[in-house]
């Protein structure tokens, strides 16, 4: 029988926190690409909460080593804390791309990219709500359902939007700066449903 104590719920607890922050990051991105203006300052704001995000990947590892007994393996919390972490490096990466780059403009692709990393960092917040009560919880499945779909429209866009840019733009050095930022933004997503596959594979253990 699954059965989470109040003393092991704080582990869940650190998951939503995460993930709060997570999705914090993913808003600072897509304003930063939306209002293309005081870069500087949103690209440092975005660097604040990746390192906040450290900093609760560090509390769920120190909680970590201090429990003898876990809700979920322990391996399992190790491996989701610290891909929600990659979720916000990937985050930080991608904007400090358009400072290195010199980028002037904001593709309209990349908007739409990064409006699903949005929508996939909030269905990870939901996921994390979700996981205390994972036996009972209805939604569960669906979130983890929904953050694959998310991944796979930003495949097809992602895709879309790479042979547009080798079709449409002259300018070689141009091409070489949106096909990484394309990469870096599709990371991203990828890195959004690697979690979720991490926690379809905890619910399947305790199914």
């Amino acid at each position: 029988m699954f059965r989470v104590t109040s003393r092991e719920e704080i582990f869940f607890d650190l998951f939503v926190e995460t993930a709060n922050n997570v999705c914090r990051s993913a808003d600072m991105l897509e304003e930063l690409m939306i209002n293309y203006v005081n870069v500087n300052e949103k690209i440092k704001a975005i660097e604040e909460t990746e390192h906040e995000c450290d900093q609760h990947v560090h509390d769920i590892l120190k909680q970590l080593n201090r429990s003898f007994i876990t809700p979920i393996d322990r391996e399992d919390i190790y491996a989701i804390a610290k891909e929600m972490d990659n979720i916000t490096d990937a985050i930080e990466s991608t904007a400090h791309r358009f400072r290195m780059f010199n980028v002037t403009s904001i593709r309209e692709d990349a908007k739409k990219i990064v409006a699903l990393i949005v929508q996939s960092t909030k269905e990870l917040t939901g996921v994390m709500s979700e996981m205390k009560d994972m036996k009972k919880s209805t939604a569960l499945r669906k979130k983890i359902i929904e953050v694959n779909r998310i991944e796979n429209e930003g495949d097809e866009i992602y895709r879309s939007a790479i042979a547009q840019l080798f079709v449409s733009e002259k300018d070689a050095i141009e091409v070489v700066k949106w096909k990484e930022i394309y990469e870096f933004l599709e990371n991203t997503l990828d890195a959004c449903e690697d979690v979720a596959n991490l926690v379809e594979g905890v619910v399947m253990k305790h199914a």
